[in-house]
């Protein structure tokens, strides 16, 4: 291996270390409805963002509260030596996709039905951090 190819494989892996990410998937909500609550925090600090979530009075706030947990300890298990605070964490990506549909007939007038379509999605959240910290 070459001396520069090494270098680009060690700041890559150092790269990699700076961001963390979590996934939900098949959420029994519908992609519109996540995404008014995730276009709320994308880009936004973490404190900032879990505060956003936490006093939301939506329901998807609520999933992407425990979402965004679960990314900040997922970045805590890749950093151990680092402090959470100094690191200056913020989502830099949040995408909102969406998952498989359920679909349900329900009865209409005349003797008709309707097809009904229970939506549910699949959220990605990314952490970034403004800091470089050196381990």
């Amino acid at each position: 291996m070459g001396v520069r190819k090494r270098q680009m494989a060690e700041r890559i892996k150092a790269e990699k270390k700076q961001i963390a990410f979590a996934k939900l998937n098949n959420c029994p909500t519908s992609p519109r409805k996540m995404r008014i609550v995730a276009d709320l925090i994308r880009g936004v600090q973490v404190e900032k963002a879990l505060a956003i979530l936490k006093f939301n009075s939506k329901e998807a706030s609520r999933r992407l509260e425990k979402l965004l947990l679960s990314a900040i300890a997922n970045w805590q298990a890749k950093n151990e030596d680092a402090n959470i605070e100094d690191a200056d964490l913020f989502v830099k990506e949040i995408r909102v996709d969406g998952g498989t549909m359920l679909k349900r007939l329900r009865p209409a007038p005349q003797g008709r039905a309707h097809r009904i379509r229970k939506r549910s999605n699949h959220v990605t959240l990314v952490l970034g951090s403004n800091n470089n910290i050196e381990s």
